[in-house]
């Protein structure tokens, strides 16, 4: 199936694929030719695509896949490959989303709270060290 994979500053990904695992704001989902048609929010996590020259994982901040008939199309807040996350960069995105925690309002602090312990999670998942005592 094809495959998109697009962030504000560019195209990371444009590919027939195999298979696509979405880290959707439900739970986690693997698209495939074939799959039924849907539209869902990503959480912070590790996007993976399965094609004949092996896997690729990107890590998302946040967006929307819409899976069709066409393919798999991700539209991502943030995306970087994962061997292009360094301590640095995860550190900022760590921090922004510790921002939004204490900007949030009142009845959207759990939602926040989320957010940040979706984005430390991904970071385990490669590696990086969320440097933060208290989530």
């Amino acid at each position: 199936m094809q495959f998109e994979l697009v962030s504000p500053e560019r195209r990371l990904a444009s590919r027939e694929v195999r298979a696509v695992r979405i880290p959707g704001a439900d739970g986690d989902l693997t698209a495939m030719e074939g799959h039924s048609p849907v539209i869902t929010s990503l959480r912070p996590g590790i996007l993976t695509i399965e094609s004949d020259g092996g896997e690729e994982s990107f890590a998302v901040t946040g967006g929307f896949a819409e899976i069709g008939p066409e393919g798999t199309t991700v539209l991502a807040e943030r995306a970087l490959s994962t061997t292009d996350v360094d301590q640095a960069t995860f550190d900022d995105w760590v921090a922004d989303a510790h921002r939004q925690r204490q900007e949030a309002p009142e009845d959207g602090v759990d939602a926040a709270v989320k957010l940040v312990e979706d984005m430390v999670a991904m970071g385990g998942h490669i590696g990086l060290d969320a440097r933060q005592p208290n989530l």
